[in-house]
């Protein structure tokens, strides 16, 4: 059975770089990785009404942050079947945003803490009512709001794509970063590492926590 590994992190904080070093060295040392991210909008209808609500084409859609969670988690749960597989058949699965940006997000649209309402709504219904598989480490990728935001502009510019309604918020951003750490410090739902995502070091880290969790 292989361990399942998640990248948690604000908009631009590096997630996506991380995954693919971290993937190309768990291959170089012979492991099987299986990768993926959230939400998944070009697999999936819950994940495209996502993409579409925060770009303005759903109405007032995205005023319900409890609407938009499901449709993210739905996003999941259509996921899940592969995630099982995937999980059997290779080392590593590492995946780019899982549960707890859901959490995250969820929770700093409605100025709540980690310890509140919605957090335990969002885990009821995407791990007891939805069963998807528990992370085995998750990894929160720890950026200054600023830098992500200048990153998130760099990218929008490079892909020349507009940024949605989260991504331009920098005041959301900021309560997101707040709760992701609560939720790193908590260790909610399995045990997280923080690291830096501006040092330069965070690849090299993270390989040595995966030697230490799982290539033993």
């Amino acid at each position: 059975m292989g361990k399942l590994v998640v990248i948690e992190g604000l908009d631009g904080a590096g997630k996506r770089t991380l995954a693919k070093a971290l993937t190309d060295a768990l291959s170089a040392r012979g492991r099987k990785v299986a990768t993926g991210a959230f939400p998944r909008y070009d697999d999936d209808i819950h994940a495209e009404l996502v993409r579409d609500a925060l770009h303005g084409r759903l109405g007032d859609l995205t005023d319900s942050v409890h609407g938009m969670s499901v449709l993210y988690a739905l996003d999941r749960r259509g996921a899940a079947d592969d995630i099982r597989a995937d999980l059997e058949h290779y080392d590593v699965v590492l995946l780019d945003r899982y549960i707890a940006s859901n959490a995250a997000y969820g929770a700093a649209r409605l100025r709540e803490h980690a310890d509140g309402e919605f957090v335990a709504w969002l885990r009821g219904l995407e791990v007891d009512r939805f069963g998807l598989p528990i992370p085995d480490l998750q990894l929160l990728l720890r950026v200054p709001v600023s830098v992500a935001a200048d990153r998130a502009a760099h990218r929008e510019a490079a892909e020349n794509r507009a940024r949605d309604v989260y991504e331009s918020d920098d005041d959301l951003q900021a309560r997101c970063a707040a709760v992701y750490e609560e939720l790193a410090a908590a260790n909610w739902l399995s045990p997280w590492e923080v690291l830096s995502g501006t040092d330069g070091a965070a690849s090299s880290r993270v390989e040595t926590l995966l030697d230490r969790y799982f290539t033993r």
